[in-house]
């Protein structure tokens, strides 16, 4: 893991360790509490990214859609999800070595989160696979958004990381129904993405929920 991402969680330690530290020589210090407080902030933040990427790791990803389903089931607004994957990334890290492959992911999430909105949630839920929820969207608005995110990694200058280098990403997008879980939407959107990813590199799948089944005695 490259030493910029594991250096604020580094810090932090010891910044709490040293207020331990001080706390237990010195007795309980009423002007340490802000700093105790701001250390244990940053701590419980991290807790909720992926070191890597900086993107949200996948519990808290996981978290966010189990909130917009619940939400959705209130309200009755339909939101989207998706699951995106770098292109040929195993050939990446084959070809370049694995410090070009975790700039390519790195770069990626960067591009997502400077992009989607401030209530979308971007998160990396496998190795090589990251998610998006987007609250209140329609899946034609969800296509859009995901052509943008495209456009602006195919404009990064991939060949200052690595000569040569073209990254592009596959995607499978979903949207909700009502008896769907996170799991459930999750599987849908990657089936889709490995759909996409079998016609071919930077390929977009959309997947409805299935129809509820009908049943007479019901009516």
């Amino acid at each position: 893991m490259p030493a910029d991402f594991n250096q604020p969680l580094l810090n932090a330690r010891q910044q709490l360790s040293q207020l331990i530290r001080q706390i237990k020589e010195e007795g309980q210090q009423e002007n340490l509490l802000p700093t105790l407080e701001t250390v244990l902030y940053q701590l419980e933040s991290m807790s909720q990214t992926d070191h890597l990427t900086g993107a949200l790791n996948r519990r808290t990803l996981i978290s966010m859609l189990e909130g917009e389903l619940a939400r959705s089931f209130r309200t009755g607004h339909t939101f989207s999800f998706a699951v995106i994957s770098v292109d040929d990334l195993e050939q990446i890290l084959e070809q370049h070595g694995q410090a070009v492959a975790r700039q390519v992911l790195q770069q990626v999430s960067k591009e997502a989160l400077n992009m989607l909105r401030t209530l979308d949630s971007f998160g990396r839920v496998a190795a090589n696979e990251f998610a998006i929820v987007m609250p209140t969207t329609w899946l034609d608005q969800s296509l859009k958004a995901i052509a943008r995110l495209k456009s602006r990694v195919a404009q990064v200058d991939w060949n200052s990381v690595a000569p040569g280098l073209q990254i592009s990403f596959s995607t499978g997008i979903t949207t909700n129904a009502h008896k769907d879980t996170a799991e459930i939407m999750l599987q849908r959107a990657g089936n889709a993405m490995q759909d996409a990813k079998a016609k071919g590199r930077n390929q977009i799948e959309q997947t409805e929920p299935p129809l509820p089944e009908y049943h007479p005695e019901d009516e």
